[in-house]
């Protein structure tokens, strides 16, 4: 669990390193007049972009996958131990799930601003 949490941690600050470099590769070189140089930097920048956006959603869509198995399978082990509590085992569960699935919609959303509004 503890390896799973330190692959998570080293995933998500890629994916903010990849999202804050994308300005850095947008900056213009400085006296660069040629268009076939402005048309590379501009190509590279789009590339950078995919590249933030592309890892950005496959961590979150990875993490929120995870998460929900553990959800999943924690709450079916106790309704398992204590069938008579099943009713707000199954409340807290879904609410979890929703909290989960609303962090992976969020991903999405930024990884949507990265590739049009950056």
């Amino acid at each position: 669990m503890k390896a799973l949490k330190r692959l998570f941690a080293i995933a998500l600050m890629l994916g903010v390193l990849f999202a804050l470099s994308v300005p850095a590769f947008a900056a213009a070189e400085a006296g660069a007049e040629s268009a076939a140089v402005e048309a590379a930097a501009e190509a590279g920048v789009t590339g950078s972009k995919a590249t933030a956006s592309a890892i950005l959603i496959g961590v979150a869509a990875l993490s929120g996958a995870l998460a929900m198995g553990l959800a999943i399978s924690k709450s079916a082990e106790s309704i398992a131990r204590q069938p008579e509590a099943a009713g707000s085992i199954r409340t807290a569960m879904m609410l979890g799930l929703v909290f989960i699935e609303t962090v992976v919609i969020y991903a999405l959303i930024v990884a949507i601003l990265i590739i049009f509004v950056l």
